[in-house]
C-alpha cells in the first residue's frame, strides 16, 4: 500500500471514529432508576486488587502451570 492510500485509510478511520464519538449519546449513568440500590464504592486498594493484581496473579499462575506440566523434550545445548 502506498503512502497516499495509507493516508486516505487513516483519515477515513479517524473521521469515522470522531463522528461516532461526537454523535453518540451519553449513558445517563447519573439518573437513578426505580429499584436501583447501588452499594458502596471500592477503595483504591480494592480496585487495584480486583482489576490489576487478580488478573496478573491468574496470568502468572497459568504460566507456572504450563511450565510445570510442559511435556516437550528439552533440547541439549
Amino acid at each position: 500500500m502506498d503512502k497516499k492510500n495509507a493516508m486516505r485509510a487513516g483519515t477515513v478511520a479517524a473521521g469515522t471514529t470522531l463522528m461516532m464519538l461526537l454523535l453518540s449519546s451519553p449513558a445517563l449513568a447519573l439518573t437513578r432508576d426505580d429499584g436501583d440500590d447501588p452499594g458502596q464504592g471500592l477503595s483504591l486498594m480494592e480496585t487495584l486488587g480486583l482489576f490489576v493484581l487478580t488478573p496478573l496473579a491468574i496470568f502468572l499462575g497459568i504460566i507456572v502451570l504450563v511450565m510445570i506440566f510442559d511435556k516437550s523434550k528439552k533440547q541439549p545445548q
